[in-house]
């Protein structure tokens, strides 16, 4: 792992000593936390979240055949 300083608020310092008393962890896994969360959110397409995603939501359709369902709203598109 890399150490490296940052610069913060006196308040959010204070903020982090809370914080790190009441989980019973350090500040510096609140921050690394933090920093992951932050990665996650920029990066949401990255494609480990994408096959999380695809594997959270695979079989979540229940109501028959999807494709078919495509195709039947679709076919209420046209102007025929």
């Amino acid at each position: 792992m890399i150490r490296t300083i940052i610069s913060i608020e006196p308040e959010e310092k204070n903020w982090l000593n809370n914080q790190a008393y009441e989980q019973n962890t350090t500040m510096t896994e609140i921050v690394r936390r933090a920093i992951h969360f932050y990665h996650q959110q920029i990066e949401p397409t990255g494609e480990g979240n994408i096959l999380d995603l695809l594997n959270h939501t695979h079989g979540i359709w229940r109501n028959g055949d999807g494709l078919q369902y495509q195709q039947k709203l679709r076919g209420e598109w046209s102007d025929d």
